[in-house]
């Protein structure tokens, strides 16, 4: 039996814990793809900047496709997706560019994450 890739991400966002892990594949690939486009502009010169353009728009594209394949209510999944996002943004900061976050940004992160909790468990 064959099983085409967009079958398998629409089983996998059918449960809570698939669409969680879907969710937080696309906000790492997101942020590391933008983090390669800050490498190619801002930290390299030559052949290696244009490895890095290349890389980033190569992962932007597998971002793309794990986002827009499923078939999902995406808009109701963006609270969530924003906080992932926000959590891989800080993880790679530190790891990538050594950026610690500053008090405005834990303050700004805990509204994110209320954001996010609020739109994915309000029901109304």
């Amino acid at each position: 039996m064959r099983v085409s890739v967009t079958n398998l991400f629409n089983q996998l966002v059918s449960s809570t814990a698939g669409a969680f892990l879907l969710l937080a594949i696309a906000a790492f690939l997101e942020v590391f793809g933008d983090a390669c486009f800050q490498s190619a502009m801002y930290q390299s010169t030559g052949a290696k900047r244009g490895g890095w353009f290349v890389a980033g728009a190569l992962v932007l594209v597998c971002y793309s496709l794990f986002v827009n394949t499923p078939r999902w209510d995406f808009g109701k999944l963006l609270g969530v997706y924003v906080v992932l996002f926000f959590v891989v943004a800080q993880i790679v900061a530190k790891v990538r560019f050594q950026q610690s976050p500053t008090p405005p940004v834990y303050v700004g992160g805990a509204l994110i994450v209320l954001g996010g909790a609020v739109m994915t468990f309000w029901k109304g």
